[in-house]
């Protein structure tokens, strides 16, 4: 199974078509001369390059990889992730994406200094840095261990490859460039696995007897409702806990929070989150088709027991080089559709980090630095970033085993990052700072006990062996494999032959991983409201209302009216009150690198005034309402 010219020239008409985006927007425009260019695609991206950008960095190589081969194991089960897609969709664009759209924020993490204080805002963003360094080697070297296994692709031409023109692209085109080549990618993303689908299942006699098969083989699964959180796939864990997982990833990660302020409106956010929507519907559908197809033709056309692919995330190579070793160039265009994936994803994560890192670590400590040397400055740091993940992608070569918890840091970080930003926008009670103990503050202590929860439960697992050695639910625990490619396969679809019922500790080890979100976003949040209830509620005069969302008095009119008191710091006016913190004044007169709206934006300028206006009144004004 040997690529031909063709393959090779498609893969590299890839490569090429991606760098030309990236000059194109280096040589054009304004040239990424300002930060709000390079960083934000001069704020005046429709709905559609948004929401086709958002898609191609949720959907990974791992992704592209992993779904079919969870199919062709399990059976359909995984598709009802598609049920959480409609509110992990719905509450970003009325929840999340009014509040950073109107406060004219560049990183996420901006926020939590206007809600809370610097201090919470450098931990918030050491998090973030601290899990994309760690996911973006893997998510660039695993690809390519891969292909290189199975059909013989050399393996650091593809990394360094890869690596070299998406840095290329990200330095020199900026955001605009990201956004645009995720386009193309996503387009070449859907060709190849269409092409993929429908040439597998004429082989096999049509779409409709793949379906009849899988059925008959008991693929085609049925509504799950074991509320058992311990069970690795159900209908519970998958549309209710895949909920939290799309928040964590649509509502507050920096890489996607980046492109909805890159829209020119408000109202062009929300649309490219409902544009999504139907997107990856598509998406998850095309892989759960793949994996049906490869069944069935694996049934028909069996590979030799010397050809079987000794890992999962493998299947789907083989199946491809097998069904479309006919057709020349159809094998190089699935490598292009899988190495898309790899490129959205790692620029989204280049872009992101240069981003956090200037907004957050630099222009504070630095607030003389002139327009030219912040683009620049944020031009070096992608550069950097983007050398980085080479370094990591060869580390990810010589660590092994120890990956397996890597992978699984991804995952366990992204929950507790959004029980901070819920803890600030839906609790005004929530304190920065305890005036007895500068350290004692419920935002930075309930962080750090998500984060404590989540590495317990993951590494705990990882020791004891629960999910790898005895089969349970956990995807975090793994068995002690020494190939990359294994280690990436059974971080997402674990065994789940026939376990023993686990007791003590290993039912604590053993919470499904679609559960990790909701689990460690909800401790979050309750320790931090404990913490500041205990400590003492955020002072009246400290609280900017503007970083509190507009439902909460809503969400609020219905409790009994001590306990609405104590969540709303005493209904106070945080607005008008003496001592009231302003942006400019909590960021130190450092600017964001926004211009004000143009003509085109009057509008949702307008809208975003009113709401600032309005975000004056008492955050518990509300009357209380009988429903």
């Amino acid at each position: 199974m040997e690529f031909t010219a063709i393959d090779y020239s498609i893969f590299a008409l890839l490569l090429v078509l991606s760098s030309a985006i990236g000059l194109f927007y280096a040589l054009t425009g304004d040239r990424q001369r300002t930060v709000q260019e390079f960083l934000l695609a001069n704020r005046d991206m429709g709905c559609l390059p948004v929401a086709l950008s958002l898609l191609a960095s949720f959907q990974s190589a791992v992704a592209i990889l992993g779904v079919p081969a969870e199919i062709f194991r399990f059976g359909t089960e995984y598709w009802f992730l598609g049920c959480s897609y409609f509110l992990g969709l719905l509450i970003p664009a009325h929840i999340f994406i009014p509040v950073f759209y109107r406060l004219r924020i560049t990183s996420t993490y901006e926020y939590l200094e206007l809600r809370f204080n610097k201090t919470v805002r450098v931990f918030g963003t050491v998090t973030f840095i601290f899990q994309m360094v760690i996911y973006m080697g893997v998510v660039l070297y695993a690809p390519a261990l891969a292909l290189n296994a199975v059909t013989g692709f050399d393996l650091w031409s593809a990394v360094l490859t890869m690596g070299l023109v998406c840095t290329l692209y990200t330095t020199l085109g900026g955001l605009k460039a990201v956004i645009w080549t995720d386009v193309f990618q996503t387009l070449v993303m859907l060709a190849g696995q269409v092409a993929v689908i429908v040439v597998g299942a004429w082989r096999v006699g049509g779409m409709a007897r793949v379906w009849r098969v899988a059925e008959q083989e008991g693929k085609i699964s049925g509504i799950d409702l074991d509320p058992n959180p311990l069970e690795r796939h159900t209908f519970w864990s998958l549309a209710v806990g895949g909920i939290f997982m799309m928040l964590s990833l649509y509502g507050v990660n920096q890489a996607q929070v980046q492109r909805y302020l890159s829209a020119r409106s408000e109202r062009q956010a929300k649309l490219s989150c409902y544009a999504v929507f139907p997107c990856q519907q598509i998406v998850l559908c095309l892989s759960c088709l793949t994996g049906l197809v490869m069944f069935v033709y694996d049934r028909e056309h069996p590979l030799a027991p010397a050809q079987r692919p000794t890992s999962s995330d493998q299947l789907v190579l083989y199946f491809v080089m097998d069904v479309l070793q006919d057709l020349p160039g159809l094998p190089g265009l699935f490598v292009a559709c899988l190495f898309s994936g790899a490129l959205s994803t790692i620029s989204s994560a280049f872009n992101s980090l240069a981003t956090v890192t200037m907004e957050d670590l630099v222009r504070p400590r630095l607030p003389g630095l002139s327009e030219s040397r912040a683009t620049l400055l944020s031009k070096l740091l992608a550069l950097g970033y983007g050398l980085l993940c080479l370094g990591m992608a060869y580390v990810s070569s010589m660590l092994g085993p120890v990956l397996q918890a890597a992978i699984s840091i991804f995952g366990m970080v992204g929950g507790p990052l959004l029980g901070l930003f819920c803890l600030g926008m839906f609790f005004p009670c929530a304190n920065p700072t305890c005036l007895l103990c500068p350290l004692s503050q419920g935002a930075v202590v309930g962080l750090l006990a998500g984060l404590a929860m989540a590495f317990w439960i993951g590494i705990g697992s990882f020791v004891q062996g629960t999910a790898g050695a005895k089969g349970t639910a956990n995807s975090t625990a793994l068995p002690p494999v020494g190939n990359l490619s294994t280690v990436l396969a059974t971080t997402l679809l674990p065994s789940t032959a026939a376990p023993p019922s686990p007791t003590g500790l290993q039912r604590f080890y053993s919470l499904s991983y679609m559960w990790y979100s909701a689990h460690n976003s909800t401790t979050v949040i309750l320790v931090g409201v404990l913490v500041s209830l205990l400590t003492g509620p955020t002072p009246a005069a400290a609280l900017d209302s503007r970083t509190i969302s507009p439902v909460v008095p809503w969400l609020l009119c219905c409790l009994p009216p001590k306990i609405r008191h104590w969540l709303c710091c005493g209904g106070a006016d945080p607005a008008q009150a003496p001592g009231h913190a302003d942006s400019t004044e909590k960021s130190k007169g450092v600017p964001n690198g926004l211009a004000p709206p143009g003509p085109d934006r009057q509008e949702e300028e307008e809208e975003g005034q009113g709401y600032i206006r309005n975000s004056g009144a008492p955050i518990c004004s509300v009357q209380e309402t009988s429903f």
